[in-house]
């Protein structure tokens, strides 16, 4: 249609020229026969022109041909195919009007070309004011000076002149002039680099230009696009290589051809192929450079964040900085494709390297090697796992609290040994998670991998209660590891299980306990087995005379006992063990609370002390003289320990 326009207006131009050469007459002189597209169709040096409409109108948005061909009236200010040379001479990137080849470029050739347009009025140059302005069909203004000419301002720094004044069309008049008329939005786009300009200009932005060198994406980032990019800041680099580890201190350490893909495709998963201005976010997935992988938009209480397949989110800083072939909005964290997010998983050490890396946590490694039972290569394995991780301290005050036979982990030598110090060790792994400070609430009770479970108490703090009457705290939380978690803690933790078997039995906690000593002599003395049984596992409740009580006894025995090896024939040695069985009870760790005013207790001997709760507790045995419990509630792990002040005497006949 557009051919048959241009043939049209040949052909009347012709005849219109005949006739004015039959008439003698200028063009200006005969009455318009032509409208104003006609009669820039029918002028040779408009022709770039005439082609700049056609190549506007091949947008569905654009019908400058037929609007300029209406009734009009317009005034049209028309550049020379000189003037349209020397705009692409001065345009990087267009050549020709054949670089107007996209939407975007052909909607800013409409504009150039609307703003050549005063629509309502045909305006001669008699018409024209020095420092007059017109409004343009584009909408921003044109202002006129008259200095030996007729000059044209607009919004750049050349003005235009008028070569050939009123040209008379049918609808309007057309004023030839040398240069193509630049509105402000036209300037503002035409000067904008691309995307790569845009980064290489922004000082917060050089990790994110060193990075798309590096990954060979220059050139797809300064092609047509439209482009959207989400540009990470410095810091959200530094950030991203802190999370990497101590191999990735720079973009240099993405040295091999799996890394430098990665890189690739880390920001291309940045870029959407299309130009979405802030304007135009919606809570949604947008589908990125990178293929088969998609971002989402969400709406955050009013304000949109980007969502990747990390758990961490990333906060918009800076909208629409504007380039040639796209936009860009700043954030302030890289965002990770799945991929990404699993190439960070495998540079993550396990639970055993990190403590390995971790100075004060030594001892915990040496105690997992010294029990040698699989732990080192269980807390290797995929998990995931959270660990209570106790600091070097904290081993060795469980060292110092096992006595002489303990003073370093080496210690733990023998089979029964090593298995007490691995099932230690499993009550501070919790299997099948990767349990966080956050994700831990108050009174919570986990199961641990040695069966028992440790309790969380998070008042004033994070803690974490065992078997024991001290709570471990939790000193560092959150250490996270490629198969879950490490909260480091003060205090070695102890199951049930370890606290009983920590604890001395009734023999030994005689021995250790200076005012008993003579007590410990009596067991020996008596041979009657009395040390082997109260070394079993009970339980047993013991009355335990003071060395006082023992000396007291032997006073009253008289001179032919002054001491207890003085019980040396067979019959004293049995008078001495049943004085002993009257103060043992069999079956049952009865503490102090238990015990009721009046109660009868049954003794191994086969005779019952009586309880007395009087003004405290006491023991009354077959004389007459009762006997007071001194120190109650002497916890052993066979039983419990009540020291007294007198040696129970049982009816003898």
């Amino acid at each position: 249609m557009k051919i048959k326009i241009y043939f049209s207006a040949l052909v009347l131009f012709l005849f219109a020229f005949t006739s004015c050469n039959d008439d003698d007459d200028t063009p200006q002189e005969k009455e318009a026969q032509l409208n104003i597209v006609e009669t820039a169709s029918g002028t040779d040096a408009l022709s770039s022109l005439v082609a700049a409409l056609a190549k506007s109108d091949e947008s569905p948005n654009s019908d400058l041909i037929s609007a300029l061909s209406g009734t009009g009236p317009f005034t049209v200010f028309a550049p020379t195919n000189d003037a349209f040379t020397a705009l692409f001479a001065s345009l990087d990137g267009y050549s020709s009007l054949d670089d107007f080849d996209t939407e975007e470029e052909k909607a800013l050739l409409a504009s150039i070309l609307k703003y050549h347009v005063v629509a309502g009025a045909a305006v001669a140059s008699s018409d024209l004011t020095d420092g007059q302005t017109v409004t343009t069909l584009q909408g921003d203004d044109l202002s006129i000076t008259l200095n030996n000419g007729v000059f044209v301002s607009d919004a750049s720094d050349t003005d235009a002149q008028v070569v050939t004044a009123d040209v008379d069309a049918t609808n309007g008049i057309v004023h030839v002039i040398n240069k193509v008329l630049l509105p402000e939005a036209v300037i503002d786009a035409i000067n904008l680099g691309t995307l790569v300009d845009v980064v290489v200009g922004s000082d917060a932005l050089t990790v994110l230009e060193a990075a798309v060198i590096k990954a060979g994406l220059v050139d797809t980032l300064n092609s047509d696009g439209p482009f959207t990019v989400f540009a990470p800041t410095d810091t959200a680099f530094i950030a991203l290589l802190d999370m990497l580890g101590d191999d990735y201190t720079s973009l240099d350490d993405f040295d091999t051809d799996e890394e430098i893909q990665l890189l690739k495709d880390i920001l291309l998963y940045h870029v959407v192929p299309a130009k979405v201005l802030s304007t135009d976010l919606a809570a949604g997935e947008v589908g990125t450079a990178l293929a088969d992988n998609t971002i989402e938009v969400v709406d955050n209480e009013g304000t949109f964040v980007i969502s990747d397949a990390s758990d961490v989110n990333a906060n918009i800083s800076a909208v629409d900085i504007m380039a040639s072939n796209g936009v860009a909005h700043v954030i302030d964290k890289v965002l990770l494709p799945q991929s990404a997010v699993d190439f960070i998983a495998d540079q993550q050490p396990t639970i055993v390297e990190l403590a390995i890396a971790t100075n004060d946590l030594s001892l915990l490694v040496g105690a997992l090697q010294q029990a040698d039972a699989g732990l080192v290569d269980l807390l290797g394995t995929e998990g995931p796992f959270t660990v209570f991780a106790p600091t070097n301290a904290a081993f060795a005050a469980l060292l110092e609290e096992l006595g002489d036979d303990y003073n370093e982990l080496a210690d733990f030598d023998t089979e029964e040994e090593k298995t007490m110090l691995a099932t230690i060790l499993k009550y501070h792994v919790v299997a099948g998670t990767a349990a966080f400070s956050t994700d831990l609430s108050n009174e919570q009770m986990i199961a641990t991998a040695q069966g028992e479970e440790v309790s969380v108490n998070l008042t004033g703090g994070v803690f974490i209660q065992d078997a024991t009457d001290t709570d471990a705290a939790v000193t560092t939380a959150d250490i996270e590891a490629k198969n879950g978690v490490i909260h480091i803690i003060d205090k070695v933790l102890l199951p049930q299980e370890i606290v009983d078997a920590l604890q001395p039995n009734i023999v030994e906690l005689a021995i250790a306990t200076d005012d008993l000593s003579l007590l410990v002599t009596a067991l020996q003395q008596a041979d009657a087995g009395l040390v082997e049984l109260l070394g079993m596992e009970g339980p047993y409740t013991v009355f335990a005379p003071t060395n006082a009580a023992f000396e007291a006894l032997l006073e009253d025995l008289g001179p032919d006992y002054t001491s207890l090896a003085d019980f040396d024939t067979e019959d004293e040695k049995t008078l001495l063990a049943n004085i002993l069985k009257y103060h043992v009870v069999s079956g049952a760790a009865v503490l102090s609370s238990d015990l009721t005013d009046g109660q009868m207790v049954t003794t191994a001997l086969g005779q019952d002390v009586t309880v007395n709760l009087t003004g405290g507790v006491f023991i009354t045995d077959a004389t007459d003289s009762n006997a007071e419990v001194t120190t109650a509630d002497v916890e052993a792990s066979n039983g419990v320990v009540h020291i007294i002040n007198k040696v129970l005497m049982p009816d003898t006949h």
